[in-house]
């Protein structure tokens, strides 16, 4: 077998260094340069030469973590560029396809951003948003095909990602396509290398100048490509000269027809439903945010698939398919042992030479096997054959699992040929929802109030849920997490075992509400008048179940204390990762104008859930064609700065948070199961009927409405000042817990919940690791203290802390990760 340095090359020789000698061909920049890119020649007559990058991932096998990392480090530094706030509203724009994952990494480092690449692969029934040539190419065409055209139709920054930015025409055209469309103010292009000559530099600021628009440029590394006289030329003599003769490099022709010697198996990832197999599409933070959650039981079935003592993994990637792989072979790096590489196949067809300055050391070759628009034509897998791999993933979405991928001399039996073991992987390919909604029935049930559904009067809130009290759907909190974080099960699918609070506890909880009832009381009343003053006169209430609701029961009862208002009040499910209930926007429109609709929650932790619902109010109008619907949460505490609708912006304690459901109405968090709630029926909760006599939800909302004739004058001032300031989210919140992950190695944002409100939460719900508090935080945190001593969980004071206090779930649960008495060990 060829080693494996005949794929990576020796230490100490550039991958660049033969064509350098051969042609006479010069990198001139950056030092990083030659450790980023190495060189080999095109087998195409418009340009002799092929920059070859090492941390892309398309020719070259990498590690997954260096892939992503390079991308989602180029989004970190653009979302720096543009500031918190204006980054909130850019778009990504990746290019078919080299860049796709690339990009798709890029928004991932940016933040919420959503994601769409360019693709050459028309679908039926999508209407074509825009296109633009790729004049260097092989393949030229690209085109711009979102499920919802008002992706590209925003006014917010457009982030452009290429592998390398060599001439400017590519991003020149396609700026210059949707500008006509889609005019903006500010572009961000993208690439890891700029690798332009002095005479295209100057292009760029001509053409941002010509348009009216801001145009930046963030890369890791630049440079030029020196190239001698008759370059060119010289090049096709090289290639016609290697491929006539015999190097030994072109393993696919000839070879796995009837030869195969590796096994070929399948594999099943169990694929989130409805999650996009890239941004063909457009791709959203909650599809990210779903995927994440996917990902380590996918790579858990992977893992279990390999054969043993695979020592050697590539996870091999499919053209325009290269963000899906990477992320699978990113989890499966984090799960197994084994040395993991990560590559894709492509259509760029480039001359093979085995030697160690050569950046293209083997190629397989293959008839395309996804029925592509433009003709069957090779396809080829670089750098796989004599590398030394035990095992290789093939990684395809349904559309290209044809009989064209399963035949002798198709992909999968040319990787058998020099590969022991081939498992295939197919991601579904994902269709867009049709631009009508079906029929659905023209009658929705009306909402569910008290006394047969919460301990609220039943003129405080109209429920629109289904009641699951019969259901038997709590599960013990270390079975669910350990469910949850495997990828096994989503959050909303059980619920856990309601917390029954100690005398100790209790005493807690009133203390603090007799310590803060006035305060909260300034607060509901602040946000209270600003939503009058600039969302509506009579608007409609509707809080996020269930922490929303005893809010929106308290700003309906100020309107009716100081205006004499008598609002319209919901509680509504939303679910992180799967959205607002649709059936209840249907309910809602049909029986309010969505203009007056105002959502309210009690506080922001790090904004996902503003995020999520900006994002499932964009996929509501697509699927449903009603507008009207304003994304902006109102809240009474807002410490990330996720909103501008807000009583104050400290992180203080809200009593409601200390409990479940006995200051909820009781009331459990919302249930969505695909067994259970069917496409016509509301998300579902449970009423515990039978903790009736540990009730505190009446008595909670009683003591903070008592002091409203107290906090009148107070709260004017306050709303007075609020209304004159400058209250744009700076989304500083999401960038420090981003911050937090990192330094405490927890590389997933969601097991860091920001704030009191979200710190109790994980006591009370989830498998605590530890809690930060703010150096010298009061008693504000006594019930945080006391569920972290009752549960054997560390409080460690950090200074500088933008919240009072931050949970940490535990990042790496199992049920072997506590002892016996259920404590959480730390790591």
């Amino acid at each position: 077998m060829i080693e494996r340095a005949r794929a990576e090359g020796r230490a100490g020789v550039w991958s660049g260094s033969w064509v350098a000698e051969r042609l006479g061909v010069e990198l001139a920049g950056d030092d990083s340069l030659t450790v980023l890119l190495g060189l080999a020649l095109r087998r195409n007559p418009k340009r002799a030469h092929l920059l070859v990058s090492n941390v892309l991932g398309k020719h070259v096998p990498q590690s997954p973590s260096v892939v992503h990392g390079h991308g989602v480090a180029l989004g970190r530094r653009v979302r720096d560029l543009l500031g918190a706030e204006t980054a909130g509203h850019a778009v990504v724009l990746g290019y078919a396809e080299t860049a796709t994952g690339l990009g798709h990494s890029v928004a991932d480092g940016l933040g919420a951003a959503p994601y769409l690449h360019s693709t050459r692969r028309p679908v039926a029934g999508v209407s074509r948003a825009g296109g633009f040539e790729e004049s260097h190419s092989h393949a030229t065409s690209h085109l711009l095909l979102p499920e919802d055209p008002a992706l590209l139709a925003g006014d917010g920054p457009l982030v452009l990602v290429d592998d390398e930015f060599s001439t400017g025409n590519t991003v020149l055209n396609t700026v210059r396509a949707l500008h006509e469309r889609y005019p903006r103010k500010r572009y961000v292009v993208v690439a890891l290398v700029d690798m332009r000559s002095p005479a295209d530099a100057g292009r760029l600021e001509d053409f941002a100048r010509e348009i009216g628009a801001r145009v930046d440029l963030v890369t890791a590394a630049s440079g030029t490509v020196r190239l001698p006289p008759g370059v060119l030329e010289k090049g096709q003599e090289l290639v016609a000269r290697y491929e006539a003769g015999s190097t030994g490099a072109d393993a696919g022709a000839g070879s796995g027809a009837g030869g195969a010697v590796g096994r070929v198996s399948r594999v099943d990832l169990h694929w989130p439903a409805g999650v996009p197999d890239g941004g063909r599409h457009g791709f959203t933070a909650a599809h990210r945010e779903r995927l994440e959650n996917a990902l380590p039981g996918m790579a858990a079935r992977i893992a279990g698939a390999l054969p043993a003592g695979a020592r050697r993994v590539l996870v091999l990637g499919f053209e325009e398919l290269m963000y899906a792989p990477l992320r699978l072979a990113d989890a499966l790096e984090r799960t197994t042992d084994a040395d993991v590489r990560y590559s894709t196949t492509t259509r760029s067809p480039v001359l093979a030479v085995d030697d160690p300055g050569y950046a293209i050391r083997t190629r397989l070759v293959f008839p395309a096997h996804d029925d592509p628009a433009d003709g069957r034509g090779e396809r080829y897998a670089y750098n796989v054959a004599g590398a030394g791999f035990d095992a290789v993933v093939a990684v395809v979405d349904s559309a290209a699992d044809t009989p064209a991928l399963h035949a002798p001399d198709g992909l999968l039996g040319r990787l058998a040929a020099h590969v022991p073991h081939v498992l295939l992987a197919v991601v579904p390919s994902y269709v867009p929802h049709a631009p009508h909604a079906p029929e659905r029935p023209s009658m929705l049930p009306e909402p569910l109030r008290g006394p047969d559904f919460s301990s609220y009067a039943s003129d405080e809130v109209g429920w629109l849920l289904q009641d699951f009290s019969d259901v038997t759907l709590e599960a013990p909190t270390e079975e669910r997490e350990e469910a949850i974080q495997s990828g096994g099960a989503h959050y909303a699918e059980s619920l856990p075992v309601e917390y029954q609070p100690s005398e100790q506890y209790q005493e807690l909880f009133h203390a603090a509400l007799d310590a803060s009832a006035a305060r909260l009381a300034r607060a509901v009343g602040a946000v209270t008048e600003i939503v009058l003053a600039e969302r509506s006169p009579r608007p409609v209430l509707v809080s996020l179940a269930r922490a929303g609701t005893p809010v929106g029961i308290l700003m309906r009862r100020w309107a009716q204390y100081r205006h004499g208002l008598d609002l319209p009040h919901y509680a509504v499910s939303i679910v992180r990762g799967r959205g607002i209930d649709a059936n209840a926007l249907r309910w809602l429109a049909a029986h309010h104008d969505p203009a007056d609709v105002v959502f309210v929650d009690g506080w922001t932790g790090k904004g996902a859930i503003t995020r999520e619902l900006a994002a499932a109010l964009r996929d509501f109008e697509v699927s449903d064609g009603v507008t009207g619907f304003n994304p902006e949460i109102a809240v009474l505490a807002d410490p990330g700065s996720c909103v501008r609708t807000y009583g104050t912006r400290d992180d203080f304690l809200i009593p409601s948070a200390c409990l479940n459901s006995t200051v909820s109405g009781l009331i459990s968090r919302t249930v969505l199961r695909a067994d259970l709630v069917g496409p016509h029926d509301f998300h579902g909760a449970k009423f515990y009927r039978e903790l009736a006599g540990s009730d505190l939800s009446p008595a909670f909302l009683d003591a903070v409405s008592a002091h409203y004739p107290d906090v009148t004058d107070a709260v004017h001032a306050q709303a007075k000042e609020l209304l004159a300031a400058d209250r744009t989210p700076t989304w500083e919140g999401w960038a420090a817990v981003e911050r937090i992950s990192e330094e405490y190695g927890i590389d997933d944002v969601n097991l860091v919940k920001p704030g009191v409100g979200e710190t109790t939460r994980v006591m009370l719900r989830r498998v605590p690791w530890k809690v930060l508090a703010r150096a010298g935080a009061g008693a504000d945190l006594d019930h945080v203290r006391l569920l972290a001593e009752q549960r054997g969980v560390p409080v460690e004071e950090v200074d500088d802390l933008p919240y009072t206090c931050v949970g940490l779930i535990h990042p790496k649960y199992t049920r072997g990760a506590t002892g016996a008495d259920g404590k959480a060990v730390a790591l």
